[in-house]
């Protein structure tokens, strides 16, 4: 076959695939609201609210695993087995593992890039999740399809061969080629939550770590004026190691006119529960993922919960639906690969988001429903 030619001269390695490069990090303050990729924001944003990087961890958890169907048993057997087994990034195996980072990175970015890995021998050997740093995306000269780039020092070349890239947009713009995060939006909104954060931990170290004002006021007389600045620098040695006692209890006394006063003891820390949870309303909003699943206890009812859950049901088939041309296309190269001439259907696990007493309830309806049905047969 002519692949087996192609792929044997390119010699590409398992451990050098064609998408590799370094990437540095940026602060969160850099956000530009009219930039088309924002990466190191969107990791900054992971890091700086767990519940953002907990809600993407969550979906893609949530998303399942599947298995592929083909027509011949063998062939199937075979397949699967290789999805089991199949080394990906080099310190993970399986393919579940590569469509879960794919999947993340999908989320996070909006746009990711996955390579299959070939030996020198053309041979199918491992599955690579392709920084997305290290890739741009160009429009073909057709001005339909897409070419993805590799950033190469100073250059930005082509993958030699794009049949081994797999691509995934997430809901991209009219005319764009990069795809939309689920953290589109948010920048404004997290940058609002850190501040309240930064602001709270600022006055609790203000108000809780008590600080004092020691003022030493000298008497009229020209004695006491003459060596106030001495008697100062008494005052607050003494004050000093008093303080730095320890558990030790310690007196301070001194002589004059001496005030102690608490620094910020009088103020009142502003009560943040209203506008966090405003923020982290509309953070949450964006994810999809219902309140109740991320330890956020606020007020809905039974029959809102299930809603909740039927909602993110249906978000979480669109992603499989994503993600299943990615799927497809590496076990159709696993079939060229072996000289195979099959079909694969991908098969994904039930989305199982209610506890086991709904499941039972649901399995005992459905019995009850073929039940019905074929006594309804047989009295025809």
């Amino acid at each position: 076959m002519g692949i087996f030619k192609k792929l044997s001269s390119a010699k590409t390695a398992v451990t050098a695939p064609q998408t590799y490069r370094r990437n540095p990090f940026d602060r969160l303050d850099s956000y530009i609201p009219l930039a088309d990729v924002q990466n190191s924001l969107y990791r900054e944003l992971r890091e700086a609210v767990p519940v953002l990087d907990a809600a993407i961890y969550k979906i893609v958890r949530l998303t399942g695993g599947f298995r592929a169907e083909c027509a011949d048993r063998r062939v199937e057997e075979g397949l699967n087995h290789f999805l089991k087994n199949v080394s990906v990034g080099g310190n993970q195996r399986g393919i579940e593992a590569f469509i879960s980072t794919h999947l993340e990175q999908l989320l996070t970015y909006g746009t990711a890039v996955g390579e299959i890995v070939t030996d020198s021998d053309g041979r199918f050997s491992a599955l690579y999740n392709a920084d997305i740093d290290d890739i741009e995306l160009r429009r073909a000269d057709d001005g339909f399809s897409t070419v993805v780039c590799v950033k190469n020092y100073c250059e930005t070349v082509p993958v030699e061969y794009p049949e081994l890239v797999a691509l995934s947009v997430l809901n991209p713009d009219a005319g764009k080629l990069y795809g939309t995060s689920i953290m589109k939006g948010l920048p404004f909104v997290t940058n609002i939550l850190m501040k309240i954060y930064n602001t709270i931990g600022i006055n609790w170290e203000r108000v809780g770590n008590v600080r004092f004002a020691v003022t030493y006021k000298p008497q009229n007389d020209v004695v006491d004026r003459a060596y106030a600045r001495d008697r100062a620098q008494q005052v607050a040695r003494e004050w000093s190691e008093a303080m730095q006692s320890g558990n030790q209890v310690r007196d301070f006394v001194a002589v004059g006119d001496v005030s102690i006063k608490a620094i910020g003891a009088d103020n009142q820390i502003l009560d943040s529960e209203v506008p966090v949870r405003q923020m982290l309303e509309q953070i949450i909003a964006k994810t999809g993922i219902p309140p109740f699943m991320l330890g956020l206890n606020w007020s809905s009812t039974e029959r809102m919960s299930s809603q909740q859950a039927d909602v993110l049901t249906s978000e979480l088939e669109a992603y499989r639906r994503i993600l299943e041309p990615v799927i497809e296309k590496i076990c159709n190269y696993w079939f060229r690969t072996n000289g195979i001439q099959d079909r694969v259907e991908i098969v994904w696990n039930d989305i199982t988001l209610q506890d086991e007493v709904e499941l039972a309830r649901a399995a005992l309806y459905r019995a009850q429903s073929r039940r019905i049905e074929q006594e309804l047969k047989n009295n025809e």
